[in-house]
């Protein structure tokens, strides 16, 4: 139990990943906070967890480009459970397209939601951090953060700027005792995204059937296989406890070699 007596917000938590990341804090001791667009699932989810660990966890809306809800994300979190200790950065969009063809408001939409919304979620976070002079926030950024995207261009783009804004809050807030760090991702190719959204959207934008789509992207990683939520909570997990104690800045590669840098 690493995470004994903590308290974590993760946003973009109703489903997917960001459940994943919610689950696995709560079995690790924390109680968890799950903010979303979608406060009805992300209530179900919380329930969920409570039941299957024993931890408090609650779920709410929240919309993270929108300053006064990131805030009011972080007054509940310290109003129910006291403090907080854990903001784990998760909701993301990705939208794909030739940069020929990229619409406008897909762009400031993708940048909005990856970028701006990752700095509003950690200064919400940081001003409650800063006053209790500890805590660990983590971005959920990607492999596409140290590499261009093929034909994914804003995406690719909003995670280069969080790997540098992660290294910038880290500086910030260091004299505070505040650590911050990112986790990059490989291709969660079973997870709710892959399934929900970017099979359809590779398969467009390159021209292949969902199959080849998977075939392509695990025959591009060392060890075989797509990314699993469990690679990547485990990695979240290590960044929030004491084990990272002396870590602070970094963006973690969780991509079965595909990405060493």
């Amino acid at each position: 139990m690493k995470l004994e007596g903590k308290t974590a917000i993760v946003t973009g938590a109703a489903q997917g990943l960001g459940e994943a990341i919610a689950n696995r804090l709560a079995r690790e001791g924390a109680d968890v906070v799950l903010a979303d667009m979608n406060a009805e699932k992300a209530a179900a989810a919380a329930e969920k967890i409570a039941g299957e660990t024993g931890r408090r966890a609650m779920g709410m809306q929240a919309d993270i480009t929108n300053p006064q809800d990131c805030a009011a994300m972080v007054t509940a979190a310290v109003k129910a459970f006291g403090k907080l200790d854990i903001l784990v950065a998760n909701a993301g969009i990705l939208k794909a397209a030739d940069i020929t063809e990229f619409e406008l408001t897909d762009w400031k939409k993708v940048i909005d939601v990856n970028l701006t919304g990752y700095f509003l979620s950690a200064q919400a976070a940081a001003r409650q951090m800063i006053l209790q002079g500890s805590g660990s926030i983590v971005q959920i950024n990607s492999k596409s953060g140290k590499k261009g995207s093929f034909r994914n261009s804003a995406y690719a783009a909003s995670k280069f700027g969080g790997i540098g804004l992660t290294q910038s809050i880290a500086l910030d807030l260091a004299p505070h005792g505040v650590r911050v760090n990112a986790v990059c991702p490989g291709n969660l190719l079973d997870g709710t995204l892959w399934q929900d959204s970017l099979f359809e959207q590779y398969g467009k934008t390159q021209g292949l059937t969902k199959e080849q789509v998977r075939a392509r992207y695990e025959s591009q990683v060392p060890l075989g296989r797509g990314c699993t939520y469990e690679d990547v909570t485990g990695v979240v997990v290590f960044l929030c406890s004491e084990d990272a104690a002396y870590m602070t800045g970094q963006a973690i590669n969780v991509t079965g070699g595909q990405e060493m840098r």
